[in-house]
Formats: C-alpha cells, structure tokens, sequence
C-alpha cells in the first residue's frame, strides 16, 4: 500500500482504526470518512488511538459532497461505515436502511458519476446475510432453508428442526449456501454486498466482499449495548454484573480477532483473483456463547457466573461458522490469532480503561417492551 492514497469510511470505528493503524505502517496515505456517531463516540470525538498521521474527514457518506472531497485523489476504498446491531435494527428500520443500504447506494452513484477510478474498492459484508448456517439433515443431505417456528420456540426448543421434526446437524457454512437474512440489519447488509458487486461489475470497478464473523479485540466500543457480545459481556463484568445470555447459551458463533480480519482487508486489495467475488472470514472454529461468557469471567479474574435468561430475541439464529476454505485458496488467508491469545489481548485492553457505562439492561428492557424478547 506504500504511496497509495486509500478511503477508510467508517474509520474512527472499532475495525475502522485497526485497519488505519496497518495503513499508516505501511507507508498509505490515509483518509478517514466518519460520522463520529455518539452511539460509538459518546463524547462526540475521534478516538485517541486514531492515528494522527490520518486525515480526518468528519462527515455522513450519505452527503454527495462530503463523499467527492473524501474520495479525491483515492486509489483504494474500504467501506466499513454502517449501523450495527441486529436487535437494534429492529426497531429503528429506516435508520439501518438508509445507514446501510442507501449509504452504500450513494457511494456507488458518486463512483459512477464521477467516473472515479479504483484499484480496489472492498466492503465488509456480515455473516448475518446468511440467517441460520449451514445444515445437514439426518440423511446428510443440506436442509434447503432452516427456520425456527414461533411455536418451537415458545416451547423452548432452541435447536433447528428438519419438516420431519428430526434434528438438523450444524456444520461451517460455505459462500454458496443461500441467503436468508433474519433481521434488518442483516438484510441491509446483503443490500450492501449485492450492491457493491453488483455495480462493480457493470462499471469495471474492482469489488470486493468480506463476510466478517463475529469479530473481537481492542477498542470495541464497551458502552456501546450493540456491539460485539464479547465486549458485551466484558463490560457486564466490569459493572460486576453477570453477562445475560439469551436462549441456553448454546448458540455457537465463530469468533475472529480484528487483527486477522485486517490481515484480510489488506490481501482483499493485494489479490486480483478476489475481484468480483464475496468471502468469508472467520476463524473456522465454533464456539458456545456460553462457553465465552465463562472464559471471559476466568481471564477477567472475576468471578461472576452469566445469567441464562431462556428467553430468544427476534431475528436470533442457533448457529452459524466460517468456512473459510474459498478465502484460503483466493486470498491466501489463514487465521493466525487464537481464541486464548486474542481474549487475553481483549481482556488486558478492557481492564485498562475507565469503567463501562453498562447499558445492556436498558437494551434488554426495550425489546421486551416492543415484544421483541420473548
């Protein structure tokens, strides 16, 4: 990237100055395009290990004018700017769609009337485009579109179903399984993927996709009640509260440090191969939502076991994992952080900053009140 000039949107944010922080060591010349939302930013500024070496444009990628002034000179854009948060999402419908999906439309209309020319243009993707993962029914064949009903879920029978009413077998969930997305949030960001490649395409604008998993480290915003559930539940701790798990806990996720996850934005702009293509990043390896809120407790040295509410949040899933087989053998990507090593990193950033403000009750309540949480 060394003598590139390259666009980060969204890149005060949490992967946004991880990925800043890469740049800058590599020689790019950077420019960061963000809103410095409070919901991130509560203080309203950037944050302190934003580097200074870093141009810094405050501003909405919505505004057409805002975006031309931020895209001048660009060789690379990575568009990370977006609403978060699946519960979040919705009830604030036309915030996500317009935060996400029209963001993401008028970035593109200023590419193709501008006639901007990029070397790469790479937008994160989410993993919750997908819905539930990938299943095998008992047979071994895939299960076509796995949902889980009202009516089993009021039962409290949280494992998916096939028609039959035999169990289905979770396995790591390829870039060609359907997509099925569960929430608004996750349905503005398959808008988002589809969109991108879809105009890169026709334009001749190299795109590409990531379809992040659930990604964890330093600086994930700890006040923030819509982030990641790993700072989440580091910041119940931090209150001496006990993390509150949806379900039973036996959700598995696949967790991925964002130092991977910039590992793989960077290959995303150095591999042409990976043009025009969506690819998944993860970690490969699933885990129990459960299982984190307890190693958390131990590596935290707190003692404070998490509360299973037996409740389920609307547009939940059961399960979802990285295959990472394509983003192998595209991009060459391999992860490298283990999950202790990665925690240990997490925990030894949380325990030196101030106190969270934990919100997460005040989140639980509105979705129970909107009937959101049952």
């Amino acid at each position: 990237m060394r003598g590139q000039t390259v666009l980060v949107t969204g890149g005060a944010g949490f992967v946004g100055t991880h990925l800043v922080d890469a740049l800058v060591r590599e020689g790019a010349s950077v420019r960061v395009l963000d809103n410095l939302d409070p919901q991130v930013h509560p203080d309203g500024c950037p944050p302190s290990w934003l580097p200074a070496d870093a141009e810094l444009v405050v501003g909405d990628v919505r505004d057409p004018d805002t975006l031309l002034r931020a895209l001048q000179g660009v060789q690379v854009v990575y568009h990370l700017a977006a609403a978060v948060g699946v519960g979040q999402s919705m009830y604030r419908i036309a915030h996500y769609v317009d935060s996400n999906t029209t963001a993401t439309a008028r970035l593109l209309q200023v590419l193709v009337d501008r006639r901007v020319t990029l070397r790469r243009l790479v937008v994160a993707s989410s993993m919750s485009i997908y819905g539930e993962g990938l299943y095998l029914r008992p047979d071994g064949a895939p299960a076509e579109r796995v949902r889980r009903s009202q009516s089993q879920l009021s039962r409290r029978q949280w494992e998916p179903l096939d028609g039959d009413g035999a169990p289905l077998s979770p396995r790591p969930t390829p870039e060609d399984k359907r997509l099925d997305p569960t929430s608004v949030y996750a349905v503005t960001k398959a808008d988002h993927e589809r969109l991108a490649l879809l105009i890169g395409e026709a334009y001749g604008i190299p795109t590409v996709a990531l379809r992040f998993f659930n990604i964890y480290g330093p600086r994930q915003a700890l006040s923030n009640p819509y982030t990641g559930v790993m700072a989440i539940f580091s910041s119940r701790l931090l209150n001496a509260k006990p993390p509150l798990i949806y379900e039973d806990g036996g959700q598995r996720r696949d967790f991925v440090s964002v130092r991977d996850v910039v590992r793989a934005l960077f290959l995303a702009v150095d591999r042409e191969e990976a043009v025009g293509t969506a690819l998944n990043i993860g970690s490969g390896r699933a885990i129990e939502v459960i299982e984190v809120a307890n190693t958390l407790s131990r590596v935290l040295g707190i003692d404070i076991e998490p509360r299973v509410t037996g409740r389920y949040r609307v547009g939940d899933i059961r399960h979802c994992t990285a295959d990472i087989g394509r983003a192998r053998s595209v991009l060459g990507f391999e992860p490298t952080v283990s999950l202790s090593e990665g925690l240990e990193e997490l925990v030894a950033w949380t325990q030196a900053q101030r106190q969270p403000h934990d919100r997460m009750e005040e989140h639980a309540s509105r979705l129970v009140g909107l009937g959101l949480t049952v």
